[in-house]
């Protein structure tokens, strides 16, 4: 029924496949009830970059570091200083991610606020972030706002719409010609009532008012429990509207737990739709950013992003299994049951020893994860971490 690719075949999807690593991801974080402190975490944006310098020398697959603005630059970390201690690790500033959602001052909202001069003061950090990637050489500025309302006739939900389109068409007309704007949506949380960018045809609607240069981004924790996500992928792609991801996986909300560890037949479903998007197309499919946010409150930082990259590189390798003129036969002549069978034929395909060879064939270890526990990179990074700040706090606020 199926025609196993060759090896040559296989690996080309994987040399074309990179992931970026989240530099919050490598810090301490937790929930809103409190956090648990882990030694080795890192507290400083040399201390992320390395950690993600090492995920990138073990996987080969994460060349860039999405970075937060409030967190990872400030008077000692200029950009320039960032670029030049992310190249000493091996890697790249990624996407640049403003934060308009922390301040006192958007208790009310940041680009949807009311007050005009909020307003201003949120639009001057999305365009002092788009300032920021020209300096690093980032070509994404990824924005999420925790815009919204919690109780009807709080506000009016159009004048913030109309708030939020001229904030967006501004940004994107300060941003260089190779930047793209990536506009994230979400439900609810920490909005109960309303948020301003609720789902993928809110975010769709503003990036076509934005510009040719907005996309949208569909983070895979950031939907209801029955939604179709890999419907909405597909539809983005035909409308040539998908901008980028970020990865991790959910049980029931937003609950950052890693790639594939609830339902990874969902994952490699979207990579299919990409995958099918290529062969429609005879092989092309646009650029699409592939990031991890995850922030670990209990696995430790480093191996649970090691255990995202692994994932989904299996799952994209075996969405590339699928054989796709079959499926096109079996779909055209209402064959269900083949056309189920050739998806689950290639889910359920151990793709390790492909990706171990891959590994191999670019001098890496072919167990990533072991690689790491092996290296003592972990003890070490804990060990000196203690001597330089001291030991951790009992405290959850701290």
């Amino acid at each position: 029924m199926t025609t196993q690719p060759s090896l040559d075949s296989a690996l080309q999807h994987l040399n074309a496949f990179a992931v970026e690593l989240p530099s919050w991801g490598f810090a301490d974080t937790g929930t809103r009830f409190g956090k648990f402190n882990q030694d080795a975490a890192a507290r400083s944006i040399d201390e992320k970059l390395a950690d993600a310098g090492q995920v990138h020398r073990l996987t080969a697959a994460c060349p860039t570091v999405a970075v937060h603005v409030l967190w990872d630059f400030t008077r000692e970390t200029p950009p320039a200083q960032v670029t030049a201690v992310a190249a000493s690790h091996g890697v790249k500033v990624g996407s640049i991610n403003p934060n308009i959602f922390q301040s006192q001052q958007y208790k009310w909202g940041s680009l949807t606020n009311r007050d005009p001069a909020i307003r201003q003061a949120a639009l001057q950090h999305v365009l002092d972030s788009v300032a920021i990637g020209k300096q690093t050489g980032s070509n994404l500025l990824s924005l999420w706002m925790a815009d919204g309302t919690n109780y009807p006739g709080q506000a009016d939900i159009i004048a913030r719409k109309h708030h939020l389109t001229d904030a967006l068409q501004k940004t994107h007309a300060a941003m260089p010609a190779d930047m793209t704007l990536l506009v994230e949506y979400k439900p609810f949380e920490p909005a109960f009532y309303h948020t301003d960018i609720a789902d993928w045809g809110m975010a769709f609607l503003y990036s076509k008012a934005a510009g040719p240069r907005a996309k949208v981004l569909v983070d895979t924790g950031h939907h209801y429990q029955a939604q179709n996500i890999e419907q909405i992928v597909a539809w983005l792609l035909d409308e040539n509207m998908l901008g980028g991801f970020h990865f991790n996986d959910r049980r029931y909300a937003d609950d950052d737990l890693t790639l594939g560890s609830i339902d990874p037949y969902q994952v490699f479903r979207i990579f299919h739709e990409i995958h099918n998007h290529a062969f429609r197309r005879g092989g092309a499919t646009p650029p699409i950013a592939y990031m991890i946010d995850q922030s670990h409150n209990l696995k430790p930082k480093i191996e649970a992003m090691i255990q995202t990259v692994d994932m989904a590189q299996q799952l994209y390798l075996k969405a590339a299994l699928v054989d796709r003129k079959a499926l096109a036969a079996a779909q055209s002549r209402e064959d269900l049951v083949a056309s189920e069978a050739l998806l689950q034929h290639a889910f359920t395909t151990d793709v390790r020893p492909l990706l171990a060879e891959w590994r191999k064939s670019k001098g890496l270890h072919p167990d990533p994860l072991a690689a790491h526990r092996a290296s003592g990179y972990e003890a070490k990074a804990a060990k000196d971490r203690r001597a330089k700040y001291g030991a951790k706090t009992d405290s959850a606020y701290a």
